[in-house]
Parts: structure tokens; sequence; C-alpha cells
């Protein structure tokens, strides 16, 4: 049995055109160290316990950054707020501010990354 077989989800790239800001913007906006991977192309994980679903910034001709393609969500958790104001101080475009989901299941926010993509943060 994988570890992953009960998850939608196993992996997700964010691709990014300037790396460097990329690791920036997500370091001070997850205030969270990403670790680089050794790869042909540069790639820095994402934090995440083991097991839990994962992914990383990636940067390749193959994949480009995008406002209007599928949506990765950051867990938050608690700190929906204090991310959002980081977000604005790195100059990210909010989106959609925090909004509350029906029955229970938290908070959401959604901006523009550095790179230009469609991101969202989720918090319980």
């Amino acid at each position: 049995m994988s570890r992953f077989e009960g998850n939608a989800i196993t992996w997700f790239e964010v691709p990014a055109t300037d790396m460097k800001r990329a690791v920036r913007f997500y370091e001070t906006l997850l205030d969270k160290k990403l670790r680089e991977f050794p790869s042909p192309a540069p790639y820095f994980l994402f934090p995440a316990e083991a097991g839990a679903v994962a992914g990383a910034l990636i940067h390749s001709p193959l994949q480009k950054p995008t406002a209007d393609g599928t949506m990765v969500y950051h867990n938050v958790d608690g700190q929906l707020d204090a991310t959002l104001d980081r977000a604005t101080a790195l100059g990210a475009t909010v989106l959609v501010p925090r909004t509350e989901i029906p029955g229970g299941f938290g908070s959401y926010a959604c901006l523009l990354d550095s790179e230009g993509n469609h991101v969202g943060l989720h918090s319980r």
C-alpha cells in the first residue's frame, strides 16, 4: 500500500522564471526555508512532513507560470492574516481576500506570486 494511496494529489510543481526571486518570495511568504534539490533543472522543495503531499518550485522550459491554470493552495494553518500581510509587503497582488469557507472548513485567500502564478492560501 502506497503512502499516497488515499491522496488525490501526490506531488505538485510551481513554475518560476526567476528562481532566486521565487525562492525569496516563498520563503518570506510562508516564513519557512525551501530546500534545494539536486536536479537538471533548478528545483527547490517546499517544506512538508513525512508522508504529506509536497511539491517544489521548478525552473524549466517545459513549464511556465500562469494566472489562469491549475491552482495550488498552500497550508498556512493559523497564520492566514500574517501570511497575507507578508504577501502585501512582498508586492503580491491579493486577488481574493480572506474568505470564510462555509461548513467550518476554515478560510482561504488567493494571490499572484512573484512569478505570476495564481496561488491560494488555506487555514483551518
